[in-house]
């Protein structure tokens, strides 16, 4: 039995204890104040916070550029299970890129990697060496997007995800019970009890947990999760300090089975290949979706992590104030996994008849170490006929990265067709330690930043500069950086709530390593962004509309094919132009919201940035009625389109003489349908949530180095809440 599964069993054992031991008068305050926000309930437009991924609480209606924020209410209601699934719904953001996923999210925005954050601290670095982030935890997921170094230093220009995390406060003192139970045996229980340690809400304290035990669509493969964050407050009218503590221990497998072209792409209508050779001798058939393809006595990726958080705000007068977040977080990571080796694109990884050429043997403990300190001074005052509010910062971290890396490649009968799973291709642990190598990475950044929002009139004007520098390390080679962002931003506020605004923003990012050509340290890789758009919020309704038009160009990226005898390595420039438009409104008990993009994408090579969608849509409709009989009843549903994507890659094929030829590996768009039915009582809430409800098989990407990745299937959840 495992370890999740006895401690599922203890926590459904103290369930009627818990219960019986916190119902207390502080429910009634609970109820009294739910009653009272449902009574109110409007369309969420999403709020920021000091915390939050813009470290501001103006309005995102006054704040020139796109930010998107989808609150838990929203992503529970949509039946997210993961942080890549709670951006589903969300404009120019692809989720699930390389489709179900257990090792991690892997978003990308306005087609690019992004750094993940929490709490407005990068919470993620590196690869596989980490525990990633329970939904439940949190209290909504917020999306910046767009180059933003002035506020974060070395990053994408594609922008930032930040998280924000559930803490105690004086406002947060409700208490619930959450068991789940759903498709591929999941079962999880999860609780969130606030607590008024001193009566007045001066001393709060909150305890947020949950204990997983789950199968998921890849056999063999578990979800598996235990998490414990403990929180604690202390505020009053000037002063509020948070300490905000958070324990994962994940027990589970790599979903993505890189499963061969032969076995997948090649059999289905929904993947067009450039090169016939490619899948000459196949016989046409697709492997299950379902197919694992590695060793149960081999594969995990376990993991665990801790952190420690504080969080401190501090009025000084009317004017000054100050806040600040301090982070200490440890990771570490038991990585194995076997897959059918890569033999490079345009070669078959297996024989006709599903036998894999060879397998190739992964082991990977893992780790990381960080600190970091994000220190604010705001300063709110006019001159004039303007207004400002001023935020001048400093931002340090330090970050440690280790691997411990094995592999090995090995020839194999396993038959993807008719696979066995009996360990006997298992590489000896003397194997593994000799093959061995340790890889080390060292990030320590200072970063000194200013921003100034200013109002004058109608309109808002933003500026903002930050200086940073850098000395990063991968074991054997030590460099230093610096570099100097900036952004500018202007709005204008009508009457009539239609807000035009346009920008511009700077970011980059270091390269270690060093030039062959000039002899010189890399070049960080450089983003620039203008953004056009409007923002739109009728007075006295509940519809809130934003429209934006950007072009991005990243440069000082590797050379392209036609620039490999230039001066430097640093020639390559990616484009990136795209249009987005998000909506939402209510019709009497009808809520509605809407996401649209485009994008035209080009990298180095002039070619489209591989597996991202050029069309993406998504809708969401809920009917809440708000009296009669069936007032407390919720329907839902939902659809997401991706439209096709496409990768590109160099093979030396035998029908070209064994010449470099470009294979094109396109992936067929996909439509799937969400479902949601929910009941609330008293203090009880039911609901019923699907997604991918006629369970559609499809293909999140395939690559030309010759693997494609099977997106989610259907899963159904069923979910008990007792809120008190």
């Amino acid at each position: 039995m495992s370890l999740q599964r006895r401690l599922l069993g203890s926590a459904l054992a103290a369930l009627p204890i818990i219960f019986f031991q916190t119902v207390s008068a502080q429910a009634q305050i609970a109820q009294a104040q739910a009653a009272s926000d449902q009574d109110d309930e409007i369309v969420v437009t999403g709020r920021v916070s000091t915390f939050g991924a813009t470290k501001s609480d103006i309005p995102i209606l006054e704040t020139a550029r796109s930010v998107s924020v989808i609150d838990a209410d929203e992503f529970l209601e949509r039946g997210s299970l993961t942080l890549d699934d709670t951006l589903n719904y969300t404009a120019g953001v692809v989720g699930d890129t390389f489709g179900f996923s257990t090792r991690g999210d892997f978003p990308r925005v306005r087609s690019l990697d992004v750094p993940e954050y929490l709490d407005n601290i990068q919470v993620l670095f590196g690869f596989y060496n980490n525990a990633r982030s329970d939904i439940y935890t949190l209290e909504q997921v917020e999306v910046l997007k767009g180059p933003a170094s002035v506020l974060y230093g070395q990053g994408s220009p594609g922008g930032i995800l930040n998280t924000v995390s559930k803490k105690a406060g004086s406002e947060n003192l409700g208490r619930e019970i959450v068991l789940d139970y759903g498709t591929h045996n999941r079962f999880q229980a999860a609780g969130d009890f606030g607590i008024d340690l001193s009566g007045d809400g001066e001393w709060t304290a909150r305890l947020v947990g949950l204990i997983r035990d789950s199968d998921t669509q890849v056999d063999f493969v578990e979800d598996n999760a235990l998490v414990f964050a403990p929180s604690v407050t202390f505020e009053n009218a000037n002063t509020t300090i948070t300490a905000l503590v958070n324990y994962t221990d994940r027990e589970s497998d790599t979903s993505h089975q890189f499963l061969p072209l032969s076995v997948s792409g090649c059999g289905s209508d929904e993947v067009q290949i450039s090169e016939a050779e490619i899948c000459a001798g196949t016989t046409g058939n697709e492997v299950d979706p379902s197919l694992y393809v590695g060793s149960p006595d081999f594969n995990r990726y376990d993991t665990e992590s801790f952190s420690i958080t504080l969080f401190g705000q501090q009025k000084l007068n009317e004017i000054f104030s100050l806040e600040g977040t301090a982070r200490y977080r440890n990771n570490e990571a038991d990585y194995r996994q076997s897959w059918v080796s890569f033999l490079g694109a345009g070669t078959a990884r297996t024989t006709p008849d599903g036998t894999a050429i060879g397998r190739s043997w992964y082991d990977a403990p893992a780790g990381s170490n960080q600190f970091a300190l994000d220190s604010r001074l705001r300063a709110s005052f006019e001159t004039g006929p303007a207004s400002h509010e001023i935020l001048a910062g400093v931002n340090y971290q330090d970050v440690e990265t280790e691997r411990r890396a094995a592999f090995l490649g090995r020839p194999t009968s396993f038959n993807l067709f008719n696979p066995v799973y009996d360990g006997s291709e298992i590489p000896t642990e003397a194997a593994f330690n000799a093959a061995r190598g340790l890889s080390e990475s060292t990030t320590e950044t200072i970063g000194y930043y200013v921003n100034d929002q200013i109002s004058v009139g109608n309109f808002v004007l933003n500026a903002g500069v930050r200086f940073d520098d850098l000395e990063s390390g991968n074991g054997t080679t030590v460099q230093d950086d610096s570099a100097t962002s900036f952004s500018f931003g202007g709005l204008y506020k009508t009457s009539f709530g239609l807000n035009p605004y346009v920008n511009y923003a700077e970011s980059f990012q270091a390269t270690v390593g060093v030039d062959a050509n000039t002899g010189e340290n890399l070049k960080p890789q450089e983003g620039e962004q203008i953004e056009i758009g409007v923002k739109y919020q009728p007075p006295g309704t509940r519809t809130y509309i934003t429209a934006a038009y950007f072009d991005i160009e990243q440069s000082n990226l590797p050379n392209p094919q036609a620039l490999q005898n230039a001066a430097s390595q640093q020639e390559g420039v990616a484009k990136i132009k795209g249009f987005e438009v998000e909506a939402q409104t209510a019709i009497g008990d009808i809520y509605l919201d809407g996401a649209f993009s485009t994008l035209d994408t080009e990298d180095p090579n002039g070619i489209p940035i591989s597996s991202i969608p050029d069309v993406q849509g998504s809708a969401w409709v809920t009917w809440k009625p708000s009296q009669g009989q069936l007032k407390g009843f919720r329907l839902g549903a939902g659809v997401r389109h991706a439209g096709d994507n496409e990768s590109q890659g160099v093979s030396f094929l035998a029908s070209n003489n064994f010449q470099p030829s470009v294979v094109k590996v396109e992936t067929d768009g996909y439509t799937v349908l969400d479902g949601l039915i929910g009941y609330s009582f008293e203090q009880v809430d039911l609901t019923l949530n699907a997604r991918n409800v006629f369970d559609t098989e499809y293909y999140g990407t395939c690559l030309a180095r010759g693997d494609c990745f099977p997106g989610e299937g259907r899963t159904v959840v069923a979910r008990a809440a007792y809120r008190f």
